[in-house]
């Protein structure tokens, strides 16, 4: 999957992590994008098999989708806290996680993981 489908179902999981109905305005406002834009991009998403959209508009992530969404969001939050671990600002570390979080490998991500858990402890 590319990563602008990655950011949209990485999206819908945290709006429905905040908010029982996630319609396309909250995705649009979130990620700042125009309604087309993102009317287009759940489109494909439906299509694969990622997202349902009920008769009211409310978008559902499929299980691969949250699957998918969950293993992104996972990525950039351990991401996010070894750039924190290193002194980057909460802000920059955030930014820098949503780029890297598309193209570092499973057994890197891992492999932080591990390290993390041993400098925690």
């Amino acid at each position: 999957m590319q990563e602008s489908g990655e950011m949209y179902l990485e999206t819908i999981l945290v709006l429905s992590m905040e908010n029982s109905m996630v319609r396309a305005i909250d995705v649009s406002e979130r990620m700042g994008y125009s309604k087309p834009s993102v009317s287009r991009a759940l489109g494909i998403l439906k299509n694969r098999g990622m997202i349902s959209v009920d008769a009211h508009g409310s978008i559902t992530l499929t299980t691969a989708g949250r699957e998918h969404a969950e293993r992104i969001y996972d990525r950039h939050n351990v991401l996010t806290r070894l750039l924190e671990h290193y002194g980057v600002d909460t802000k920059t570390a955030t930014e820098d996680a949503c780029r890297i979080e598309h193209y570092i490998s499973d057994t890197s991500v891992r492999a932080i993981k591990e390290y993390m858990k041993k400098a925690v402890d």
